[in-house]
């Protein structure tokens, strides 16, 4: 039986995003068709490619609201405090200075995002991307999400995760699921649209974790203070907050989300 808004298919459902999202589209009153996830991003520009194709010959789909990543803006040559969805990553930039496995995934985001939107032009297929800092708080797939395990490497004591959280932007998993549906049936989405509600310094972090959760062992601000690493520039969500949208989260629903979830998971 549809949904009262009809159907939605959402690609890789087990998947952090994805689950959360299938969760508030159920409470929304649409009916929801999912795939399951695939572990490998090797083949995600044609997979994509793939379903765009599908999409435009079923002749029924309105809409595909594509989840990228700040990896697609964030890399890009430019000395800046803050980017907009104007920046694209150089992949050139990602393939001389990252690991091959963070290489791999944030060229395969840049290009699939890239090759998404031509895809929508030349067929006259409506494509809307979202563009997802760090994303936190709880969850319901099966797995610990590498964002959210990534944004509690201070409490974790992941030491080497430490100078990824030098300057971080993020947004509540349960606001960016709220824009996805927001922006599938805003009339006038048009392009890519950042989703970010905060960027918080590594000290600043460690100040609210141990302020916050004094039961966890967080290292001070300043033993932090020697920490070397790429500083990203933040993430502004401009265009999508002058659309109408409102954040309901906050870095405190983040990390309160996220720590109940572990401790009931058992990861903490």
């Amino acid at each position: 039986m549809e949904g009262d808004k009809g159907a939605v298919c959402v690609t890789g459902g087990t998947g952090f995003v994805a689950s959360w999202l299938i969760k508030s589209l159920l409470q929304e009153g649409y009916a929801v068709r999912t795939t399951v996830r695939a572990d490998s991003v090797v083949f995600l520009k044609s997979g994509a490619l793939g379903i765009l194709k599908a999409c435009l010959k079923s002749k029924t789909v309105k809409r595909v609201v594509y989840t990228s990543s700040a990896s697609t803006v964030m890399f890009n040559g430019q000395d800046v405090e803050v980017v907009d969805e104007s920046f694209w990553t150089d992949v050139d930039i990602i393939r001389e200075n990252l690991s091959p496995f963070m290489r791999s995934y944030m060229i395969s985001k840049t290009l699939t995002e890239r090759a998404a939107l031509e895809f929508g032009t030349q067929h006259g297929l409506d494509v809307v991307t979202v563009i997802p800092s760090l994303v936190v708080g709880p969850f319901i797939c099966p797995k610990f999400p590498g964002s959210v395990r990534l944004s509690l490497a201070l409490v974790l004591g992941n030491q080497s995760e430490y100078s990824l959280l030098l300057n971080a932007s993020m947004v509540h998993v349960d606001d960016l699921a709220r824009a996805h549906i927001f922006l599938l049936e805003y009339p006038d989405a048009k392009g890519r649209y950042n989703c970010s509600s905060d960027t918080i310094s590594l000290e600043k972090l460690s100040e609210f974790l141990g302020g916050k959760y004094p039961e966890f062992p967080i290292p001070s601000p300043e033993s932090l203070g020697e920490i070397k690493g790429m500083k990203w520039p933040g993430v502004s969500s401009k265009k999508l907050l002058d659309t109408g949208f409102e954040f309901n989260c906050g870095v405190e629903e983040m990390f309160d989300g996220a720590i109940q979830c572990c401790k009931e998971r058992g990861y903490l």
